[in-house]
């Protein structure tokens, strides 16, 4: 999958961005949760990847299965893949 497209899809930032909202926790918060500067983790949630260990840290400290959108969205893009090749 084209990593590009893929980014726009699904954004992992955004998704911690966004779980944090819905709490009303501070990124500044979850940064000293996590032992990182607040510039550090708004730089590293501005990716659209973020290191499976971090994430996992992050999901503990949120109570929040991140992994589970991940897996999600996998699943929806291969069951789209699979009916575009079906189609054919």
């Amino acid at each position: 999958m084209d990593n590009e497209k893929h980014s726009k899809e699904l954004h992992i930032g955004d998704l911690v961005k966004a779980e944090l909202k819905r709490q009303e926790r501070s990124i500044a918060w979850l940064a000293k949760q996590i032992g990182y500067t607040r510039q550090n983790l708004y730089h590293l949630l501005s990716r659209p990847y973020i290191y499976t260990d971090l994430l996992l840290k992050i999901s503990d400290i949120l109570d929040h299965d991140f992994f589970g959108c991940l897996s999600s969205e996998w699943q929806n893009k291969r069951k789209e893949t699979n009916e575009s090749l079906n189609d054919k």
